[in-house]
């Protein structure tokens, strides 16, 4: 699989928590609804704005708090990829297991501004930015199967340990 994205950017702060990412009221909704409001409190409009195949940038301590699954809604609204400074460790491993690709890149919001167009090569580290090219470690094999796949259930279904949804 071809495991580089390309997208035009969002760009937000660091210490973005989940529970500013999805409310509570809205863990109530269905996923078509809920997503709606993603980031409400920080970006309102936000969600009528993003478009299939945008790339989501962060700073550090993206995802702390409660760890709501929101890569389920990010990827509802379109977003192909997340790239932070810093991940907190239970959102990074939700987002790869909802099939969300997640890259940490040090210091990549002082080379992205919003609206950017970038290249991420998932496989070997690499962002293409508009200021230049940044390297970051690259995804481990065993994560790219699992994105391959659209994340850690159908991993595990493509693998026999979980009845197939389709079967």
């Amino acid at each position: 699989m071809n495991h580089e994205i390309t997208g035009r950017t969002w760009v937000i702060g660091d210490s973005v928590d989940t529970d500013a990412m999805y409310p509570g009221f809205a863990m109530k909704l269905p996923v078509e609804e809920a997503a709606r409001h993603v980031l409400y409190d920080l970006r309102p409009g936000w969600t009528e704005q993003v478009e299939a195949g945008d790339i989501l940038v962060a700073g550090r301590n993206f995802g702390i708090g409660s760890s709501r699954p929101v890569a389920a809604l990010l990827r509802h609204l379109g977003i192909a990829a997340l790239i932070a400074e810093e991940f907190n460790s239970l959102f990074l491993r939700n987002a790869i297991n909802n099939g969300l690709p997640a890259l940490a890149v040090p210091d990549v919001r002082r080379f992205v501004s919003e609206g950017d167009v970038l290249t991420l090569n998932l496989a070997t580290g690499q962002v293409d930015t508009p200021a230049g090219r940044l390297d970051a470690a690259p995804l481990p094999a065993m994560v790219l199967d699992i994105l391959d796949a659209g994340g850690l259930l159908p991993r595990l279904a493509a693998a026999g340990y979980l009845p197939r949804e389709d079967a």
